[in-house]
């Protein structure tokens, strides 16, 4: 059985109706017809070995009474011991059918379930990767990853184990009460005027006390909670000489993780206490008449032993069936949020001409605001051209929209109003995925892959050679640190690069661009990470790989945008100059001609202008 996690466990239920269930049913859509009829021919196998099971307490009460022979009352031994051998036969293939049988269901259940979560997974990645950004703004990296995790993982069980297991008690459940009425209609009804009621309240309180163990559980999150936020910010803590501070709010909080504690022991004291007595209570009063109709000569003593078993069979059969039926409702939820994100559109893929990058990027009147803050208008009516093979830097204080100009460029979300247009057409006319293989992006915060530097830089282009790697890192001022490497290429740069520092991974980004070799080029703040000597280096490596190409460059540094061929000075989403270096500065008045006389950092200038 897998150990299941905090997380699986918290996965919340949905009601069993006839909506969910269709829903669940599209689970059979990622079995092959084979897969199908493998699925019943497993069911039918279960059932075989339910009905063993359930033989299995008829057999060992027939074994009894083959020791003893039975007259009027009396109780005499039996004088052969071919009764007692002729039923361990019975024993040895029963056995035999319940290996072959039971290995067959599981080994049948698994392969199928593998085979259909395989589709799910496939299509259920195909599905979130294939979305815009702005479902990713609105569902939280946590969540998706537990529809991989979590989720999956519940229909996994569910079709391997938790199905197979509810079917099985239904069917022992049903064939148990059969048998035991067939055993003994009198102390049936003995049995059934008080084991259903103690199974009920046994469920109830169950309940009950998972109810407070998960409380519990919640608590002793929030006090690990404290640890970690404790540990990791340490150097506040320390900074700020709140040690005993955060000693106070743990030893408040592990005295009510204390309390609660010590009363779900107390709860489940009393649970241990019921079952003694109400269970255990119950099973020796249902022998003790038992025994009574053997000694009067109403009942074999193997009968008995075989209603006994039963019995047990039956109770544990409707107790095993409360906690399928929660798992299959868990099951439910599973489905619905995996088919939840399966279904949702993902980014528009229409088929179009190929985009032609030799005419420019054309803004018309373009305004957006992003669909997480729909009441703030970043980009106001803002028209503007990017010519094609040449450079364009985007200059702008934090949050003016000089980053979302690019995300528009790049389509990773549609314009509110107004057009972007490639010469004469629309952009949105062209297949996402052919539009954007002419794009390299080289961001500010640089998130690599956890594989090597190699890996890393061959992302930009997966078919390139080692050579052309190789050169691309040469050209990016990256070669020299990774050969100081000892595993030079294959160096593994850890979660999201953090092995490298900030300028390591900024070049490894340029490296991975220029291997890309694209029509257009998108710097956003490429070289801010870098010292003046690297700055100096990749500056010269850029300056060769945006020649002749469609370049947009945002930055803050003056000096890396003083060669561009157009200047947009970008403020509250509107253009405010526009022009090449010389062109700005030799206005009388201007924004770009202060930042340049005062060498400001563009952002700097702009808090003075509040």
């Amino acid at each position: 059985m897998v150990k299941r996690n905090s997380a699986e466990e918290d996965l919340p239920k949905s009601k069993i109706n006839a909506r969910n269930l269709k829903k669940t049913l599209r689970l059979f859509q990622y079995m092959s017809k084979t897969n199908k009829w493998l699925f019943l021919l497993g069911t039918l196998f279960l059932a075989i070995t339910a009905g063993a099971s359930i033989l299995f307490p008829k057999l060992l009460g027939n074994m009894m009474d083959g020791v003893f022979i039975y007259k009027k009352g009396d109780v005499s031994k039996a004088p052969d011991a071919s009764k007692l051998k002729e039923i361990a036969t019975y024993f040895v293939y029963l056995f035999l059918i319940q290996a072959v049988f039971s290995f067959l269901r599981i080994a049948i259940y698994v392969r199928v379930t593998e085979s259909m979560t395989l589709g799910l997974r496939s299509d259920l990645f195909k599905s979130v990767i294939g979305q815009s950004l702005d479902f990713f703004n609105n569902n939280r990296v946590g969540d998706i990853l537990s529809r991989f995790s979590a989720d999956i993982t519940q229909i996994q069980d569910t079709f391997t184990t938790n199905i197979a297991m509810f079917i099985r008690q239904i069917l022992i459940m049903l064939g148990g009460i059969i048998l035991i009425f067939m055993s003994s209609s009198q102390l049936s009804v003995y049995m059934i005027s008080t084991m259903p009621i103690i199974i009920v309240i046994a469920l109830f309180f169950g309940r009950f006390i998972r109810k407070i163990s998960k409380e519990v559980q919640n608590i002793t999150a929030g006090n690990n909670i404290i640890v970690e936020e404790s540990i990791s910010g340490i150097v506040n803590v320390k900074a700020y000489t709140n040690e005993a501070f955060e000693s106070k709010r743990y030893i408040e909080n592990a005295k009510f993780l204390q309390r609660e504690t010590i009363k779900r022991g107390y709860l489940r004291g009393a649970f241990s206490s019921f079952i003694i007595v109400c269970l255990f209570g119950s099973i020796v009063w249902l022998i003790f008449m038992g025994l009574n109709m053997v000694q009067s000569g109403e009942m074999a003593i193997g009968e008995l032993f075989n209603f006994m078993l039963l019995t047990a069979f039956v109770g544990s059969s409707i107790g095993g069936m409360a906690e399928q039926f929660v798992q299959i409702q868990k099951t439910l939820g599973a489905v619905e949020r995996v088919f939840e994100i399966i279904d949702t559109p993902t980014e528009s893929n229409v088929k179009g001409n190929t985009p032609d990058f030799t005419k420019n990027i054309v803004f018309n009147s373009i305004q957006f605001k992003y669909p997480s803050r729909p009441e703030n208008l970043i980009i106001k009516d803002l028209s503007c051209v990017f010519e094609a093979g040449k450079t364009t830097a985007i200059v702008g204080p934090s949050g003016s929209g000089k980053t979302t100009i690019s995300a528009l460029i790049y389509q990773f979300y549609e314009p509110n109003q107004g057009e972007i247009l490639l010469g004469d057409q629309n952009i949105n006319k062209y297949n996402i995925q052919e539009f954007r293989k002419h794009f390299a992006l080289v961001p500010q915060d640089v998130s690599l892959f956890g594989g090597t530097i190699y890996d890393n830089i061959l992302y930009g282009n997966p078919i390139a050679s080692k050579e052309q790697v190789i050169e691309a890192a040469k050209e990016a001022s990256a070669l020299k640190f990774i050969e100081n490497f000892p595993e030079g290429f294959q160096t593994t740069v850890g979660d999201r690069g953090m092995k490298l520092s900030g300028g390591q991974k900024q070049r490894i980004a340029i490296a991975r661009a220029i291997l890309r070799n694209p029509d257009v080029l998108i710097l956003d703040e490429a070289t801010s990470a870098l010292d003046s000597e690297s700055e100096y280096e990749v500056q010269m490596a850029l300056n060769k790989l945006m020649l002749n190409r469609t370049s947009i460059i945002i930055a803050h540094r003056l000096s890396t945008i003083r060669n561009a061929n157009t200047i947009l000075v970008i403020h509250n989403g509107r253009i405010a100059e526009s022009g090449n270096h010389q062109q700005l500065i030799s206005q009388d008045v201007g924004i770009y001609k202060k930042m340049v006389e005062r060498q400001l950092d563009p952002s700097e200038y702009f808090k003075e202008l509040i």
